[in-house]
């Protein structure tokens, strides 16, 4: 996987961003060309800003101004007892937006980010350009988990908070060998180490089932129709079959829908395609507005 340049790197300014009473959000922020677009880079369920620094650093060295985010209970954000759904994480972006004064920004959201991105493009086309959703956007839960009960037994996250922090990194290592040390990293960051040398998820694990309870019952599929912003999708192929054909069937469903939606696929991919593959994503994406499909 190809690296940024040293010089491509701009040190990000970090900022606290109050969203709602009480309740501010970790952002980090590269300026760039004031009259070049905008990217406002939003993670998924239980990860956190640092797995978009390649992809921020790619688009800051193409002129963009770019924002990455840890959303509300994630990275270095608030974590208030209540907000853990996908309409006040709608709420929190839009306040975000309208706090650092972006005009259209460009979101793209991985995983459940994706389906934040597009629930708020869907709601608010007047608030962004275009939005891109890598592995996100079409996650339809309800579809592969009839119930919620099903989902839950599914798809609760295992315990990791026996592990020390080292013990954590060999299992990630092991898990995505080909990924370097900054993803690794990057993962680690979704942890702290507690005072007996063990790990805990920076997420709760209460909050971290409430957003996947909002996730379920999302319906992506009802918005393809009437969506009006410019949409891209970036979709990874890991080489398990059943997932790809569950992700071709959601594909098919949104560029069938008459909306300004194309997709790309990563084929192998991992998940988190923005952390493997940061260049390539950035470059779709910054390519995607120099030829105006983002407009």
């Amino acid at each position: 996987m190809t690296e940024p340049a040293p010089s491509f790197a701009a040190t990000p300014v970090e900022r606290r961003i109050v969203v709602a009473p009480g309740v501010a959000l970790h952002v980090e922020q590269r300026s760039g060309d004031p009259d070049a677009v905008p990217f406002v880079l939003v993670h998924g369920l239980a990860s956190n800003a640092r797995l978009w620094d390649g992809v921020a650093e790619h688009l800051h060295a193409s002129g963009h101004p770019v924002v990455a985010i840890d959303q509300r209970g994630h990275g270095r954000s608030d974590a208030p007892e209540t907000g853990y759904d996908l309409d006040t994480a709608v709420a929190d972006l839009l306040a975000l937006i309208g706090a650092l004064e972006l005009q259209r920004p460009v979101l793209a959201g991985q995983s459940w980010g994706g389906n934040v991105v597009l629930e708020l493009a869907w709601r608010r086309p007047d608030a962004v350009r275009g939005i891109a959703c890598v592995d996100g956007g079409v996650i339809e839960l309800a579809q592969s988990y009839p119930s919620w009960e099903d989902c839950l037994a599914k798809l609760t996250p295992p315990s990791l908070d026996h592990l020390t922090m080292a013990e954590l990194e060999a299992r990630i290592r092991k898990s995505v060998p080909h990924f370097t040390d900054r993803a690794v990293t990057a993962y680690l960051h979704c942890f702290r180490t507690r005072p007996d040398g063990t790990v805990e998820a920076r997420l709760a694990r209460s909050r971290h089932l409430s957003i996947l309870r909002s996730l379920w019952e999302h319906r992506p599929s009802t918005r393809w129709a009437t969506l009006k912003t410019p949409t891209q999708l970036l979709l990874a192929d890991s080489g398990d079959e059943a997932r790809t054909a569950t992700k071709r069937r959601a594909e098919a469903s949104a560029l069938a829908a008459g909306s300004k939606v194309r997709s790309i696929w990563f084929s192998p991919g991992h998940h988190d395609l923005h952390l493997e593959f940061p260049e390539r994503v950035a470059g779709l994406l910054s390519g995607a507005v120099r030829e105006g499909f983002f407009a």
